[in-house]
């Protein structure tokens, strides 16, 4: 549900954009709004999940979730639709940490590496399918439908959640961290603010200082809470750990390099390609099958073989390549030029996209599996957040840089007209009191071109150094390949206490 969600509306923002007349500020909110709540809440609610139960916290993450799903699809606003993209993030955030920790404690051993292969596949499979079926949606039903959708999907799964998960907790989890949510929650929040706004105003703007500052207090006053708590919602102490320290920053990295992706390049199949909707969503598949692919060709014939260690840096060397590959076709407008990089990233990404949890979860204790994925989550939608943020920062002041530098007689407000313009997809070269015309237009879409190439360049670099950080941080022994004759000597699964 989340990460089919996540992806239908990749799909749709063009359209919803066109639709309720928003800008490229308004409808990136449609991805900030969502992913901010649930990357600012998934830490907190594992710590909730062990407290109170996980497969209680599972039901009612999917009931927010679901209920959310329903005003996002009503709303008659960008406004209304944010503020409902934020109550889904809340849901989203609550019901991934719960099954998350549901998966880590009913699975040991060997079969928790086939189970988190499962996972990622499923997880692939979503991505997969949320290009696809976002185009067919927005183009024969309407944007709203992307959202209406979850509606009888959620009524199904609160029934089979009540019906096949049995309950589990922490017995030693005791009270919540309350200082250390609030002061993470709203740092994350704060600096994600200061990235999109940014944009529009400036950054020497006092505001935008103001909240980058803010952020960075707030987030070293979240150490300094954990690290006097005598059961943290964050065990610092893990990090000490030099294996769980090199899976973080791989999924930290794979999720700002390659899942922000998902959401750029639809945009710039449409804007840039003049693709609608349900061809857009289909021009995806060759970085999104393999994430479905993959972890099972992993799962059979790698894990055996190499270790983790091994799987994250060969998974994010991929990914550096593919970007690379897809940076510099960006600017030839040329899709087939792009598919060969398309499918080597998405390879990467299949490797890393179970890979990532399972190696996390090998440093720590069954008793806090929700605190694990918790902070699996956190990161990896902390890195969507503010990759997506941070990228498109970058995007914004390339076609700035392009559009001010060709019409430099040009009055500002015109210049920063064409400049949104451009941002929200709208490559005619209109822009305030100048009509279209071909000189502009190539301008429009040489300046779109310029900024796509600028943010895959900024990926691919960021998933190469990832790769090396992985390879020197995570342990070839914690992360030893599982061998065969372990799998068929062990039970598939762990009785739940």
């Amino acid at each position: 549900m989340i990460n089919l969600d996540s992806n239908i509306v990749a799909v749709s923002l063009p359209s919803i954009a066109r639709s309720l007349k928003a800008d490229f500020a308004g409808i990136e909110w449609v991805i900030s709004a969502y992913t901010l709540t649930f990357a600012s809440l998934v830490l907190p609610a594992g710590a909730l999940a062990d407290r109170y139960g996980r497969k209680r916290m599972l039901v009612i993450g999917l009931g927010i979730f679901t209920f959310a799903s329903v005003v996002c699809g009503a709303a008659p606003n960008v406004g209304v639709l944010n503020a409902a993209r934020a109550v889904q993030g809340v849901g989203a955030a609550i019901q991934l940490s719960a099954a998350l920790a549901t998966l880590s404690h009913v699975f040991r051993g060997p079969a928790r590496a086939r189970a988190f292969a499962f996972w990622g596949s499923v997880i692939g499979i979503a991505i997969s399918l949320g290009p696809i079926a976002g185009g067919v949606i927005t183009q024969v039903a309407g944007w709203e439908w992307a959202f209406y959708v979850n509606v009888p999907v959620g009524a199904v799964m609160i029934a089979m959640t009540l019906y096949a998960v049995e309950e589990s907790c922490d017995p030693d989890a005791k009270r919540m961290d309350i200082l250390g949510f609030i002061t993470f929650s709203a740092a994350l929040s704060l600096i994600t603010l200061a990235l999109i706004s940014g944009n529009r105003h400036g950054w020497t703007s006092g505001d935008v200082l103001l909240e980058a500052g803010s952020s960075v207090m707030l987030f070293a006053g979240f150490l300094a809470a954990e690290s006097m708590q005598e059961r943290p919602m964050l065990d610092l102490a893990l990090f000490r750990r030099r294996t769980y320290l090199g899976a973080n920053i791989a999924a930290l990295a794979f999720a700002m390099a390659l899942l922000t992706m998902l959401t750029y390049l639809p945009i710039y199949f449409q804007s840039g390609l003049g693709y609608g909707p349900q061809a857009a969503g289909l021009l995806m598949l060759p970085m999104a099958v393999p994430l479905f692919l993959v972890p099972r060709i992993v799962a059979a014939a790698l894990t055996h073989r190499l270790s983790g260690r091994a799987l994250l840096t060969m998974g994010l060397g991929l990914v550096a390549l593919g970007l690379l590959w897809m940076a510099f076709e960006a600017n030839r407008f040329d899709y087939r030029a792009m598919l060969g990089g398309m499918l080597i990233a998405g390879t990467g990404a299949g490797i890393l996209n179970g890979e990532t949890a399972k190696v996390g979860m090998t440093v720590v204790t069954p008793e806090r599996a929700g605190m694990a994925s918790g902070v699996a989550g956190t990161v990896r939608f902390s890195g969507i957040v503010i990759g997506f943020a941070a990228l498109g920062a970058i995007l914004f002041s390339r076609v700035s840089a392009s559009v001010f530098g060709a019409l430099r007689d040009a009055p500002q407000v015109a210049r920063l007209s064409l400049v949104r313009r451009v941002m929200a997809g709208d490559l005619t070269g209109a822009y305030d009191g100048v009509a279209p015309n071909a000189v502009l237009h190539d301008l429009a879409s040489r300046s779109f071109g310029a900024g796509y190439q600028a943010i895959l360049l900024v990926a691919s670099a960021i998933a190469a150094i990832a790769a090396i950080l992985s390879w020197l941080l995570v342990g070839s022994a914690e992360t030893a390949p599982v061998q065969r004759f372990i799998r068929d000597s062990m039970p598939e699964q762990m009785p739940v206490e």
